[in-house]
């Protein structure tokens, strides 16, 4: 049976049953032994192995919770698309209401506070629609988080996850339980509240941040409200806990954002590469230039070694989406590796771009001044936020004669 974390106080007391008369089968079941079997009795013959339907059903039995947020993080990697489409968002709304409405479902069950014949149901259905529900919320996070910086930027949902399979497969104490699921909650909520406002305000900045966050607060705060009603004892018990745990999952989204470790939602980088020449045509196509690959690598598309001529530029080339009627300059960071002091600016350049467009607002910038080394250009917003980075190495010794063209 799933662990509620319930206090018996929350629960009401159950009629008293009057005692029965026992039965000629429980009369007999006082016998002894050996008086009720033969001497001459067969041994009895082992159990035969489990099949693989019964491993299967008690491994799924085991393990019903986590497949629940599996199967959601598998539905968002099927629909979810774009973060300003209606279908996506409503989508990920559904998951707050049903994570949200399962959870009072099942406390309200398990303290016996629904029909009777609804309190066994939400007691066996609610935690796996929960579960379901943190898992599309959080993997839908996870996939508009990764696409809008550098996945190495995009760690905190990673280890989000992977903690949420943890508790689901760990955490057993009662009272853990209940904390448990209201902090995965407040994440996912968090993360959904920041992500929505910048898409419906047209805005992004640290002000709209502090006011998405104190917005998800405000959610929790009357989601609390009505959990409260439901099980007040244990709500009142572990209070302080709660509010430790929330508190910890607020401040530590602010530190996350405020020192750059948050992609910058909703802007996302569809593509980027370092070139041998970029240059715009009339029609909004762009000619790119590159060195090409070996037979086998017939992916290539870009250069991670580069091999200029003497006086060429560097390229780099990149494709931001940003949402309908969005519109923010983006910035890039051109930076050498020196072998003695690390990663060191050699130039910033900056445009405006304009949402809208399925395949993102394309520009690009160079730099003529290099040296053999390690670069890379980072794409950011103004503030620093990491859309997308590109690392190559720069490599004058052997220049190229050949380059492939293409236009996109």
């Amino acid at each position: 049976m799933y662990n509620t974390g319930m206090d018996m106080r929350d629960i009401k007391p159950a009629r008293p049953t009057p005692p029965k008369a026992p039965t000629p089968a429980a009369v007999a079941s006082v016998v002894p032994a050996s008086e009720t079997t033969s001497p001459e009795a067969p041994r009895t013959e082992p159990l035969p192995e489990p099949s693989f339907l019964a491993t299967a059903k008690r491994f799924v039995s085991h393990h019903l919770l986590t497949l629940g947020f599996v199967f959601g993080f598998i539905v968002d990697n099927l629909t979810l698309n774009r973060v300003d489409q209606l279908f996506d968002n409503v989508l990920l709304a559904a998951y707050v209401v049903l994570a949200m409405s399962s959870m009072l479902l099942l406390y309200a069950g398990a303290a016996d506070k629904l029909p009777e014949w609804l309190n066994a149901r939400a007691r066996r259905f609610a935690p796996f629609v929960m579960q379901y529900a943190f898992g599309g919320l959080l993997s839908g996070m996870l996939i508009f988080y990764g696409r809008s910086g550098a996945w190495t930027a995009s760690w905190p949902y990673l280890a989000v996850i992977i903690l949420a399979i943890y508790g689901n497969e760990t955490i057993k104490d009662r009272a853990t339980r209940l904390i448990y699921n209201l902090a995965i909650l407040f994440i996912g909520l968090f993360s959904y509240v920041v992500l929505v406002v910048p898409v419906l305000t047209k805005l992004m900045g640290p002000w709209i941040f502090i006011g998405s966050g104190l917005v998800a607060v405000m959610l929790m705060y009357g989601f609390m409200r009505l959990l409260n009603r439901i099980i007040p004892r244990f709500i009142e018990l572990q209070l302080r806990a709660i509010i430790i745990a929330l508190g910890m999952v607020y401040v530590g989204f602010n530190f996350l954002y405020f020192s750059n470790m948050i992609p910058p939602i909703p802007l996302s980088l569809k593509e980027a590469g370092i070139y041998h020449f970029v240059a715009k045509f009339e029609n909004d196509t762009y000619q790119v230039k590159y060195e090409p690959g070996p037979w086998w690598q017939f992916w290539k598309d870009s250069d991670s070694t580069i091999h200029p001529l003497p006086g060429e530029s560097v390229f780099c080339y990149a494709e931001v989406f940003a949402p309908t009627s969005f519109n923010i300059d983006v910035v890039h960071v051109w930076e050498f590796k020196d072998p003695e002091e690390g990663w060191t600016e050699r130039s910033r350049i900056s445009y405006p771009i304009a949402g809208g467009s399925d395949g993102g607002y394309r520009g690009y910038s160079l730099v003529n001044n290099y040296e053999n080394g390690t670069w890379r250009c980072s794409v950011e917003t103004e503030r620093g936020q990491v859309i997308g980075r590109e690392t190559f190495t720069v490599d004058t010794t052997a220049p190229v004669t050949e380059l492939v063209t293409e236009i996109r």
